[in-house]
């Protein structure tokens, strides 16, 4: 018996299911929460000493390292490697909720930068503006299309995985062929973002 037919055996858990989607919403909406909460100006202030100015790098490795997992984690399913593509998309997972509770302490912390801030004063003026041009409309198209996909993505990732927790591989299947190119799109766009973005931070 493959790997393949031995999961596929397995009974559906709908008991854990159902407590697992009031998790998903749960979590999603924690996650919505502090995202929306990090845009306050007010920032926490850190110890004297101590910076976080490197995690805008963190999170683009991060995300590097989650988008090698997802195609690790396709091919090994496509060749029938089931317990393969559990650890890379669990690896993925864990990443990814590694990479979200850096970003959120960072923007808890940090005034953002933007994009053709020059001398890093918080404003574009009309100079700054001019000098980039059309790239500040391609990065803000790439950064929409980027926070707009994670999250959407968020809710299906979790309920992706839920499905397979509990062995209903029929629905996991039909919602991973959805997920992952949306969870695949939102990981390299990220390190898009921070490149595009690295010459405006201040370290």
């Amino acid at each position: 018996m493959n790997e393949i037919s031995e999961y596929r055996e397995r009974p559906i858990n709908n008991a854990l299911a159902r407590k697992l989607r009031i998790g998903v919403w749960g979590v999603t909406g924690l996650v919505f929460l502090l995202v929306g909460a990090m845009r306050s100006p007010y920032k926490i202030p850190l110890p004297e000493g101590v910076s976080v100015a490197l995690l805008p790098q963190v999170h683009a490795g991060l995300n590097t390292l989650v988008a090698g997992c997802l195609l690790c984690a396709l091919f090994a399913i496509g060749r029938g490697a089931v317990n393969w593509h559990r650890r890379f998309m669990t690896g993925a997972l864990v990443l990814s909720g590694l990479f979200l509770l850096s970003y959120v302490a960072y923007h808890f912390t940090t005034v953002e930068t933007k994009f053709g801030d020059a001398n890093a004063d918080g404003i574009l003026d009309e100079k700054e503006i001019e000098s980039i041009g059309g790239m500040r409309t391609l990065y803000l198209v790439i950064l929409i299309s980027h926070i707009a996909a994670a999250a959407v993505s968020l809710p299906m990732i979790l309920m992706t995985f839920v499905h397979a927790w509990t062995n209903d591989f029929k629905k996991h299947r039909k919602l991973a062929k959805m997920t992952f190119p949306l969870w695949l799109y939102v990981a390299v766009t990220g390190p898009i973002c921070y490149f595009m973005l690295k010459a405006y931070y201040v370290f």
